[in-house]
């Protein structure tokens, strides 16, 4: 897409400033971005192996998801969930189980707009505008009540998305209110921007997403795990995202590329 294509773009969307989300496309190879967020995104490039890093997430996501569905997992929350690519979480899920449903959450309005646009025909998906920092919101919402059964088991989604909320905003107490409100079988899985294996990049990182409207915070290894609560890691635990459950495509990635630790949790 290039910027003089900007019809569809929801009213008050400053293109001057980057978002995540927009820059996460742009890594993909996705068309819905602003020349800002193509300037933040080769920024990023100098420093870390951004793509490599974004490509390894989505392909975490995908066996994370087909996995899910293996373990009986028909509803999905996925929040923060970004501009829709390919292998969306109800495409990958839907594929596997044409009843599943699935909940898109984000805070950007062109990613939600473009997943209202792609789900208008899928009764069994929705997407809605909203803040992870308000659990409460998110779980009361009509249309996540309309679609999502949570008496049953729910497979909540933070996957590429929890390195955008400070501590001060206590992204383990979030964590604990969503999984809170899940069931026994409900699984929780995650990935998370991390310091441990490229700490300078991720310091020059952190000064590229001063110039955009989503600043990041790195966590290591222990901060992330605290994330899982007293949720029981699945097999391999928490590790590189190619090293989780990897298939042939994975299994060739180097690891030490990646930057993000991911895993899966089952509550008990």
């Amino acid at each position: 897409m290039t910027d003089a294509m900007t019809d569809w773009v929801p009213t008050g969307v400053d293109e001057e400033v980057p978002s995540a989300a927009r820059v996460y496309d742009y890594l993909l190879g996705g068309g819905h971005n602003f020349s800002a967020d193509r300037a933040l995104a080769e920024n990023l490039l100098k420093v870390l192996p951004a793509r490599d890093m974004a490509r390894l997430n989505r392909q975490y996501l995908d066996r994370a998801v087909r996995f899910l569905v293996g373990e009986g997992v028909t509803q999905f929350l996925d929040l923060g969930s970004g501009i829709p690519t390919v292998g969306n979480v109800h495409e990958v899920a839907q594929k596997l189980n044409p009843a599943a449903r699935v909940v898109y959450v984000d805070n950007e309005s062109v990613a939600v707009a473009h997943s209202e646009l792609m789900l208008r025909d899928n009764p069994n998906a929705a997407a809605i505008e909203a803040d992870m920092r308000d659990p409460e919101g998110i779980l009361g919402h009509e249309r996540v009540r309309g679609l999502l059964d949570f008496s049953r088991p729910v497979a909540l989604l933070m996957v590429g998305v929890v390195q955008f909320i400070p501590d001060t905003d206590d992204p383990w107490g979030i964590a604990e209110t969503f999984r809170a409100a899940l069931v026994p079988g409900s699984h929780f899985a995650l990935s998370a921007f991390t310091w441990d294996n490229a700490p300078e990049g991720m310091r020059a990182a952190i000064e590229v997403f001063k110039n955009s409207r989503d600043p990041i915070f790195p966590r290591g290894r222990e901060e992330i795990l605290r994330m899982f609560g007293d949720f029981t890691l699945v097999e391999p635990g928490l590790v590189y995202t190619p090293e989780w459950r990897p298939d042939r495509a994975s299994a060739l990635a180097d690891a030490s590329r990646s930057n993000l630790y991911a895993g899966v949790a089952r509550k008990n």
